[in-house]
């Protein structure tokens, strides 16, 4: 076995890490021969609560997990780790207006990226997830420049497999027969799920999604909206945000990252802009990546664009555009 792993989970005492904790300390993610150093972070007044996961942990006796560190210390949190995820922040409260929950999350999330820059390892690996997912990880990585940039991402695999259960569930066929969905964008209801480049596996054929669903008017409005608008539905269902599939969601986002994506396919991440498609270079935006064995992406290029596509994907830019403004002028007050 190797040395252990380092891992922070932020909003440890949350229900998102009560199921992403196990996974990652199962081996769901950096594999069955990884040991880890799992280190939980959470606000003083829920310090009761992480301690409790802590017990269940302990309990589980998982032979991965070489030690668990509960803290409500940011310096003791960051000390060395290779890898974060940032899943805590505010949640948006009755009347509150969203500038509102932006500033409020943007001034905890200047103090992380500090502590990233301090901290952490120089190679660490970022995942954001408390919303506002994308500003909140440009503001992190602005306040951690010892970092380099590519090492930041914010969550849109949550998207990406939603999108990808519609499509299965409207073939008739399972999720893994669908592939190279991607998800342009912010983490918001402005996000753009297109299909263009994705393909589904029908008796053993590989075919484009628009022939195997035959349905452009479903494709073009109903699927689209379901997928901007579902983790909508599942408050208004369970009274509760989605819990159990993000955390799934960031186990997909890093066990790709750790392990690359597979030939021929590609996967959805929030990364910072180099300028591709026309998107301003510096936002963190989803676009489709190709990951490489040693952990290092690329966008894939060469996709065509059309109106209804470009359309979108600049509406989806242009409140980026807003919420980067907004956060950056927060910082600076």
């Amino acid at each position: 076995m190797s040395e252990p792993l380092r891992v922070l989970v932020t909003g440890a005492a949350g229900q998102i890490a009560y199921s992403l904790v196990i996974a990652v300390a199962r081996g769901e993610v950096f594999g069955t021969n990884q040991p880890l150093d799992l280190l939980l972070l959470d606000i003083k007044p829920m310090e009761g609560v992480l301690n409790g996961v802590v017990m269940e942990l302990q309990d589980c006796a998982l032979p991965l997990l070489n030690s668990v560190t509960p803290t409500c210390d940011e310096p003791v949190a960051f000390k060395d780790i290779d890898v974060a995820c940032l899943v805590g922040s505010m949640p948006r409260r009755e009347g509150m207006e969203r500038k509102d929950l932006l500033a409020a999350n943007v001034k905890i999330f200047k103090t992380q990226g500090n502590s990233l820059h301090q901290y952490a390892k120089k190679t660490v690996k970022v995942v954001v997830v408390g919303n506002p997912a994308n500003t909140n990880a440009m503001i992190r990585s602005k306040y951690a420049p010892s970092i380099p940039k590519e090492n930041f991402s914010c969550l849109t695999r949550l998207d990406q497999n939603r999108a990808q259960s519609q499509i299965a569930s409207r073939v008739g066929v399972k999720v893994a027969d669908v592939r190279n969905v991607i998800i342009w964008g912010n983490h918001s209801s402005t996000q753009f799920p297109d299909i263009s480049q994705a393909q589904v596996k029908v008796q053993d054929k590989l075919k484009d999604v628009r022939s195997a669903v035959q349905d452009d008017s479903w494709l073009n409005n109903e699927f689209i909206s379901t997928v901007q608008k579902r983790g909508a539905a599942v408050i208004a269902a369970r009274k509760l945000s989605s819990a159990m599939s993000a955390a799934k969601a960031i186990c997909d986002h890093l066990r790709d990252w750790w392990f690359g994506t597979e030939s021929g396919t590609f996967t959805s991440m929030g990364v910072i802009s180099d300028g591709s498609y026309g998107i301003e270079a510096g936002l963190v935006y989803s676009f489709p990546v190709e990951i490489a064995a040693d952990r290092t992406y690329k966008i894939v290029q060469g996709i065509n664009i059309d109106n209804f596509a470009r359309e979108k994907m600049d509406a989806t830019k242009n409140e980026l555009i807003e919420e980067r403004d907004l956060a950056i002028s927060v910082c600076e007050d």
